[in-house]
């Protein structure tokens, strides 16, 4: 499991020097994630990317819980008040959950992918004004080892939270 770490740097520089102290401290370069104005790091430098800046994935959660929720009721009440002449079994309200997942988190997915990240909206101001926020997938046992070397080479790096859940495969 990792615990997922965020920090304000002032400047594209100061993130240079940090990723390079981190890749040295041997955290990986594919669990850290810069994001700065567009087009302000360098290409080497790993960018966030669509899922960290839009809301696709709570989107997706969402529609995914809201859509089997729908099917199931749907589904209940086909079996419960079958049409005229239909015999309709239990499965019927399985495969209606099972589509009313599928398609809600289509289409809610759809709709979050065109909205700015809410979990990042505390970020923003300070992207804007050309701060570099680093997000970093830690390993529970080294958050310790790698707050307090950020702390001790580079003071300037302010800790902008923590996130609760960090997924299995980032």
């Amino acid at each position: 499991m990792r615990r997922r770490l965020y920090y304000m740097l002032p400047d594209v520089d100061s993130a240079r020097a940090l990723f390079d102290k981190l890749l040295l401290a041997r955290i990986e370069e594919r669990h850290m994630r810069f994001w700065s104005r567009d087009g302000k790091l360098p290409d080497d430098m790993p960018e966030a990317n669509f899922m960290h800046k839009t809301d696709l994935v709570h989107g997706t959660e969402m529609g995914l819980l809201i859509g089997a929720c729908a099917g199931l009721i749907g589904g209940s009440l086909l079996v419960l008040f079958p049409l005229e002449g239909l015999h309709l079994q239990n499965v019927v309200i399985l495969a209606a959950a099972l589509v009313g997942a599928i398609f809600g988190a289509w289409a809610s997915g759809m709709v979050a992918a065109a909205i700015p990240n809410s979990r990042m909206k505390n970020f923003q101001k300070g992207i804007e004004a050309g701060q570099v926020l680093l997000i970093i997938d830690v390993p529970y046992s080294k958050v310790e080892k790698v707050e307090q070397l950020i702390q001790e080479r580079h003071p300037e790096a302010s800790f902008a939270g923590v996130e609760p859940h960090t997924p299995a495969f980032p």
